[in-house]
């Protein structure tokens, strides 16, 4: 029997993590909405995440993560990232990332609804 090596094809590195994420799905045609999830892990090109249910492929996302640092020693910072889902699953979802940036603001400030 032969063994199977499996060679990694990503160009960015990839980090494992488990971190909070409030995500917005925005479709043409349809209301956008919120949702939440764990990040699994993401790389400065993508993040892989568990989430409830099917995102659709091509959705853009809005993602907002609890990120495991501070400014400061007392300010909680965000990692505010877009994107667009390329791969999904029953429970888990992949968005290749097009723009990103830290943020300050509390969850409140950034207008997170009810999650789905």
């Amino acid at each position: 029997m032969k063994k199977r090596i499996k060679i990694e094809s990503r160009a960015k590195q990839r980090f494992e993590l488990e971190l909070t994420v409030h995500y917005r799905l925005s479709l043409k045609g349809s209301t956008s909405r919120w949702g939440t999830g764990t990040i699994l892990d993401m790389s400065s090109g993508g993040i892989s995440m568990r989430c409830r249910r099917p995102l659709p492929v091509g959705g853009h996302l809005e993602m907002i993560i609890d990120w495991p640092a501070t400014h400061g020693g007392h300010y909680p910072m965000y990692l505010h990232a877009t994107g667009f889902i390329v791969r999904s699953g029953s429970s888990k979802a992949a968005m290749r990332i097009t723009s990103h940036r830290f943020r300050l603001e509390p969850l409140a400030a950034l207008s997170i609804g009810a999650t789905a």
